[in-house]
């Protein structure tokens, strides 16, 4: 189990800005993923003097009255809210740290008590109490490969792939709505790999979301950068159509 900081915030629930998001909340501070591409949590996090640190950033606080603020802001906002993203600059099931996971399961519950869906993403394994929750809420992982060695260099700190996949397709067949982020996909000077059997391996899910690799100074030195994604997002809408699942391209990935 790893070790968990404690904090206090004033506040928890705000409105984002993410294209696909509506509210979104984050109790925890950092993130123990570890990730070696460039993570937009961290750059801002240390952009506005939260962590100065990579090593800071993967050492994550807990925010202890997570549940008390929800229960103060849930009832003053709850007819402006749509979904509810667990979370953005976080992980609500990292892994070895229950504590986060707990809290994440009880803030669920609460949310849902208002009628308000949830929508997560992890790099963690989903807990199969997650079925015993309403069947409102949308569970997903993120996952840009399948080859473990990669997972390992790139997420130390993430779910072995293969248990990621793993959980989420038990919560697929109980009939809970499932998405699977692949981004940011690496372009193959990054790492040299196959679209097409990552999709394979996500044939069940309700929802593919597809982005590019930003902030890399590999990804931007990628001489057929345009062309890699632009074939790509084709390769995602096709098979998103011939399988019938919703497709989001993110906003930047093409022209």
């Amino acid at each position: 189990m790893g070790h968990l900081g404690h904090i206090i915030r004033k506040t928890m629930l705000y409105q984002t800005k993410v294209e696909y998001g509506d509210w979104a909340m984050n109790h925890v501070q950092g993130c123990s993923h570890g990730c070696q591409y460039p993570c937009y949590a961290f750059l801002m996090a240390r952009r506005f003097g939260r962590v100065k640190t990579h090593e800071e950033w993967i050492q994550p606080y807990i925010v202890d009255n997570t549940l008390d603020l929800l229960r103060r802001e849930l009832p003053k906002h709850k007819n402006e809210i749509e979904r509810i993203q667990l979370c953005f600059t976080t992980d609500p099931f990292m892994v070895d740290y229950p504590e986060v996971s707990k809290m994440s399961i009880d803030a669920i519950k609460l949310i849902n008590e208002y009628g308000i869906p949830c929508v997560v993403l992890t790099k963690g394994v989903l807990p199969t109490e997650l079925v015993e929750l309403s069947g409102i809420n949308q569970y997903g992982i993120t996952l840009v490969s399948l080859d473990e060695a990669f997972r390992e260099e790139m997420e130390p700190g993430a779910a072995p792939l293969i248990n990621r996949l793993a959980a989420l397709k038990v919560l697929s067949d109980a009939g809970l709505k499932t998405w699977v982020s692949i981004e940011p996909y690496p372009t193959p000077n990054v790492h040299m790999q196959e679209l097409q059997p990552i999709l394979d391996a996500i044939s069940f899910t309700n929802r593919i979301v597809f982005g590019r690799a930003h902030y890399d100074k590999r990804t931007n030195a990628y001489k057929d950068l345009d062309m890699f994604y632009y074939s790509a997002v084709e390769q995602v809408r096709a098979f998103c159509k011939s399988n019938a699942i919703e497709c989001h391209i993110k906003k930047g990935t093409v022209d």
